[in-house]
């Protein structure tokens, strides 16, 4: 069993820049891959950034890619989602996923077998 717990949602205006963290248990951790996803009100989970195992060929989806960074940090159990140049449309909970049976990357929700709770970012003026 997997427990994600996601931290760092808050409501900044657009340009800001926001740092989401996402601590996981479990001994494994350098072994999962690791993805973060949003979900708007009335929109379905959409793919925003995946990390593989071995940190390298970070994956984005065209919506942030050149703004949002993902990292990880194996020895913290955590992963980041660092977001710059914020924009209203980037407003959604996100939410941290664990991938524990699959090296490579994935882009679809069911690609993840653990979820956290997920963190609100608000992005308004």
């Amino acid at each position: 069993q997997v427990q994600l717990v996601e931290s760092g949602g808050r409501l900044v205006q657009p340009g800001d820049s926001l740092r989401l963290s996402c601590t996981a248990s479990g001994r494994t951790f350098s072994t999962y891959t690791l993805g973060w996803f949003r979900q708007a009100p009335g929109k379905e989970r959409e793919f925003v950034a995946a990390v593989s195992r071995g940190a390298g060929n970070p994956h984005y989806a065209d919506s942030v890619k050149g703004r949002f960074t993902i990292s990880r940090d194996n020895a913290k159990n955590t992963v980041y989602l660092q977001m710059s140049s914020l924009k209203p449309e980037d407003t959604a909970v996100y939410y941290c996923a664990a991938d524990t049976r699959r090296p490579w990357v994935g882009d679809v929700p069911g690609a993840y077998d653990y979820w956290g709770q997920g963190t609100q970012v608000t992005v308004s003026s």
